[in-house]
């Protein structure tokens, strides 16, 4: 028998907490399998020895329906970038201490591209010094930026608010009789997935957005002007889906705010293309910073995303008692139509510190707009809707009180 732990990390989305699920209950199924443990806050827990046993917590099927419904990190999170064993033994043998004691033989890291940098170095180190430990990283990040996966978890579920939210604002932006021009900025810092995905609101006959920029493609201030000039000669109301990462002249203070893995913190692409437009057009002009909410509206999540995310921790589960280790569950899609995947693993050293771009093959060639593969690509990552839990009229969550997660 063994006990596993499990922790969350990076920026929140809505099926993050699906994967705890998938693991916690492959977990109850598995005789080989004892206590289960949350880290809190990411690996910043097992560093500081702060562990929760999940069974406490979770006790019926309905605690484990409304997790599965409720966004964000209930185990909390970190941005917490570990040295390497060279430099700072001490904190790995703090985390080997801290495992063993509690009998863990399974380390499961729910996280992005950062998150998976954790999981080579740790299963590295449990390799080299013989500590039997397998350590399992498994996928999430809205950004859709994992190598070697077909999609991630947590990234369906926010093409899904993006859009809708999206055909919203061009409802809204269609009422009045003026010209006018929104610029909407969604979330990307180098890779323009989510942004991109606006383009399936025309497998519903919508012809807007009617400019998508990407930080893939080619931007220059002149050419989006000359682009948004053409579409206000066809459309009363422009609509113009812009990520946060496309490629403006920058301030040099904005270069120096960096997060602790040395990205840098981006906003504001939005309001600066508005003031521009404004400026040189004289016309009704507005900008959207969709911002957090696209991580965590739960309230229209796709049931395809959160199945996904149980399953591809389960999946997880699975691997490590095959004695994988250093490995990290990734989806292989089987075709389009009807939509199939599979579950499989590779190396994290294949995901660790990289990221997957958005094919320049499905950006036109004026780069702003994307084609109809992306579409196909698109639509099947949306499908479905859950049944959520309600009370009071909004939806409910799970919740652990604030006080054990300090």
């Amino acid at each position: 028998m063994i006990n596993i732990a499990v922790a969350q990390s990076g920026g929140p989305t809505c099926a993050i907490n699906g994967s705890l699920v998938g693991v916690f209950v492959e977990a109850l199924r598995t005789k080989e399998i004892d206590a289960v443990f949350g880290s809190i806050n990411g690996i910043e827990g097992v560093i500081k020895d702060n562990f929760i046993d999940l069974k406490r917590f979770i006790t019926t099927n309905e605690d484990i329906e409304l997790l599965k419904q409720t966004p964000s990190t209930i185990l909390g999170s970190c941005r917490y970038k570990l040295k390497s064993s060279t430099e700072d033994e001490e904190t790995y043998n703090r985390i080997v201490e801290n495992l063993q004691k509690r009998r863990i033989g399974a380390f499961f890291y729910i996280g992005g591209n950062d998150s998976m940098d954790t999981v080579e170095k740790l299963s590295n180190y449990m390799l080299d010094n013989n500590i039997d430990i397998k350590v399992i990283g498994i996928p999430k990040t809205i950004d859709n930026d994992l190598c070697c996966t077909d999609h991630t978890p947590g990234f369906g579920s926010a093409v899904k608010y993006v859009t809708t939210t999206v055909q919203e604002i061009i409802r809204d932006s269609s009422v009045y009789s003026i010209d006018s021009v929104t610029i909407i900025e969604i979330m990307g810092r180098h890779a323009g997935w989510l942004t991109a995905s606006t383009c399936i609101l025309r497998a519903n006959g919508e012809t807007a957005p009617h400019l998508i920029y990407l930080p893939e493609g080619d931007f220059s201030i002149d050419k989006f002007l000359e682009d948004v000039r053409d579409q206000r000669a066809k459309h009363k109301a422009v609509v113009v889906a812009v990520s946060e990462g496309v490629n403006l002249p920058e301030d040099a203070s904005s270069e120096t705010l960096v997060d602790n893995f040395g990205h840098r913190y981006l906003s504001g692409v939005g309001k600066r293309l508005e003031n521009i437009v404004r400026d040189s057009m004289h016309c009704k002009v507005r900008s959207i910073e969709l911002n957090v909410m696209q991580r965590c509206s739960s309230h229209i999540c796709s049931k395809t995303d959160i199945d996904e995310s149980v399953l591809i921790g389960e999946m997880g589960v699975k691997a490590s008692l095959r004695g994988e280790t250093g490995r990290v569950a990734i989806f292989k899609r089987v075709s389009d139509v009807p939509y199939s995947i599979r579950v499989e693993t590779v190396s994290a050293n294949q995901i660790a510190n990289k990221e997957k771009f958005f094919p320049k093959s499905w950006i036109n060639e004026y780069s702003n707009d994307v084609t109809d593969d992306a579409i196909k690509y698109f639509l099947p990552l949306v499908q479905g809707e859950i049944n959520l839990k309600m009370e009071n009229g909004i939806p409910k969550h799970f919740k652990i009180q604030e006080s054990i997660l300090r």
